[in-house]
């Protein structure tokens, strides 16, 4: 499952229209940081970028909300990734700092990013020396 995450109903209540739209089957809960929406992983290419480009609008839109509300100062958004044994996780940023990551990367990439140091934390890696080398031999 592919999530999104939103802190105002109304922009996720958009997200969740357009997907019905695309008759894309989505479910929504309200998580402790955050209102989420989840859709399938394969629902194909097209749809899914569709998806993708309308909530990198809708991400748009929630920053400058947020520092609307209450002079700025309830500004957090989060990201969610998978540990390796499936799990979701979820990182909370600054809403700046997100804002900035979705500017120049996709979800995709941020979500590899986050997979990435979640795994090198599992695996304890000493040093670049050491990956480079296991790789040279496998």
């Amino acid at each position: 499952m592919f999530e999104y995450i939103f802190f105002d109903a109304a922009l996720r209540d958009r997200f969740v229209a357009h997907a019905k739209g695309l008759q894309v089957n989505c479910t929504h809960h309200d998580d402790h940081l955050g209102l989420v929406v989840a859709i399938p992983e394969d629902i194909g290419e097209e749809k899914e970028d569709a998806l993708e480009q309308l909530y990198d609008e809708l991400e748009k839109e929630q920053s400058a909300l947020l520092l609307q509300e209450e002079g700025g100062l309830k500004r957090l958004a989060g990201f969610y990734y998978k540990l390796p044994d499936g799990q979701s996780r979820m990182v909370p940023l600054q809403a700046d700092i997100a804002s900035r990551l979705l500017d120049a990367f996709t979800m995709e990439e941020i979500q590899a990013l986050f997979e990435a140091v979640a795994l090198s934390m599992l695996e304890q890696e000493e040093s670049l020396c050491k990956i480079l080398s296991k790789q040279d031999f496998e």
